[in-house]
């Protein structure tokens, strides 16, 4: 069949890559796609946010699945759309990606399903927000309720930070409505799961690093790396998660008519009093899927038309191959804030280890030269026996690749290996 995958990204390239690999597949088209994903499928000029567009083309390639890779489209009611339209998709719709777009809707429903998460308050108005933080004289944790690409949450270290946070967050469109959450403490990892609505196959276990610099320092990012499996947890654990955490919030999606069918991803912080949940996204994690998906084996698209209602989700229908994978991402000068862009990549054409993959992310052509056009750049993934042989990998290929201003964290996995 024809694949429409919908995306830029460095997940939409490891999905495209994994997607190629699929006996049931056809034409692999991704709307707009990037210098990478131009390599193994049809790119197509088509903004991910142009409903209309996007439906036409799925109409005219005569698509079997679309594969939804961003946050954004989802909340925009692509999914709905397509489901109008008599398309597959795997994604949820509208409704569903609350679990998403709203972290004010995201911990209610928490709350009322019994899922572990951390204490909360919720306000509209930021001024009521920082005279409830001045009263209770404790650290928050601030989140903008709406999407904001990664960079919506501040973890500050004093009660004069979390007000300073809450005046920026509370300036921005995704902070409209703002959540004051407990900090907790432990090692994070990140759950996916691909669900039909009631099913759930979970993948293995990721710990994603959000901060900009070494040593968890700097502002919260979009993720600078990630290494899978998470060496916190085994697959009994995520047995367990799967069913205290990702079914519950299934039912209660469903109970609200709104079921999910799509990746559920929950970011955990396995605290001493057990796991809980720090967020919910309605998509696989961007760079976690660049570090799952080389170690998955399976059929990936007849799990996801599964999940799609076209076959039964079912254990067994992914497995993995016993090796570990670590992905860093290079970034551009001035990322997060105001990265820079048209700067010349050069040296990935050098790296020749067959166990290192490159996923483009923020790059594009210029003049016949590979040029960067975004904050995170690429995500360099390496696969070893062992964790430590993966980064190996991945940083001897950093090594050979080189663009203006590029910076990267040095210590992705340092920890798991301490």
């Amino acid at each position: 069949m024809n694949v429409l995958l919908i995306g830029s990204g460095g997940r939409e390239h490891a999905l495209a890559w994994k997607l190629a690999q699929s006996p049931l597949l056809d034409t692999l088209f991704i709307a707009p796609g990037n210098p990478g994903t131009a390599q193994i499928g049809r790119n197509v000029p088509v903004d991910a946010l142009n409903i209309p567009m996007v439906i036409e083309v799925a109409q005219r390639e005569r698509i079997g699945l679309v594969v939804v890779g961003p946050e954004a489209p989802l909340a925009a009611g692509l999914a709905d759309a397509c489901l109008r339209a008599g398309i597959p998709v795997f994604g949820p719709t509208a409704a569903a990606a609350r679990i998403e777009s709203s972290k004010a809707f995201a911990k209610r429903l928490m709350i009322d399903a019994r899922i572990p998460t951390a204490e909360a308050r919720i306000f509209d108005d930021p001024d009521a927000a920082v005279e409830f933080v001045r009263s209770s004289g404790r650290v928050w944790v601030v989140k903008a309720d709406g999407l904001a690409a990664g960079k919506g949450v501040i973890v500050p270290e004093t009660v004069s930070e979390t007000v300073d946070a809450i005046r920026l967050l509370g300036a921005t469109r995704a902070g409209a409505r703002l959540l004051l959450e407990e900090r907790l403490s432990g090692p994070e990892v990140s759950l996916i799961a691909l669900c039909d609505g009631e099913r759930a196959l979970p993948l293995i276990l990721a710990q994603d690093h959000k901060r900009l610099r070494d040593g968890d320092a700097g502002p919260n990012t979009g993720g600078m790396g990630a290494y899978a499996p998470a060496l916190h947890l085994t697959f009994s654990d995520v047995a367990g998660l799967t069913a205290s955490i990702i079914l519950p919030t299934l039912r209660a999606l469903a109970a609200a008519g709104s079921p999910f069918r799509g990746a559920l991803y929950a970011g955990l912080m396995l605290t001493e009093h057990g796991p809980r949940v720090l967020e919910f996204n309605a998509r696989f994690g961007d760079p976690e899927a660049q570090a799952i998906l080389p170690l998955l084996h399976g059929d990936l698209l007849a799990a996801l038309l599964a999940c799609a209602g076209k076959g039964e989700l079912r254990d067994g229908m992914v497995h993995w191959n016993g090796y570990t994978a670590a992905c860093v991402v290079l970034a551009a000068e001035g990322y997060p804030d105001t990265p820079r862009r048209g700067d010349v990549i050069d040296g990935i054409d050098a790296v020749t280890d067959p166990h290192v993959s490159i996923f483009h992310a923020g790059t594009a052509w210029k003049n016949d030269q590979l040029v960067t056009a975004g904050g995170r750049v690429l995500g360099v993934t390496g696969v070893g026996t062992t964790l430590r042989d993966a980064l190996t990998r991945a940083y001897a290929a950093i090594d050979l690749i080189h663009f203006r201003g590029m910076h990267y964290r040095r210590d992705i996995g340092a920890r798991a290996i301490q």
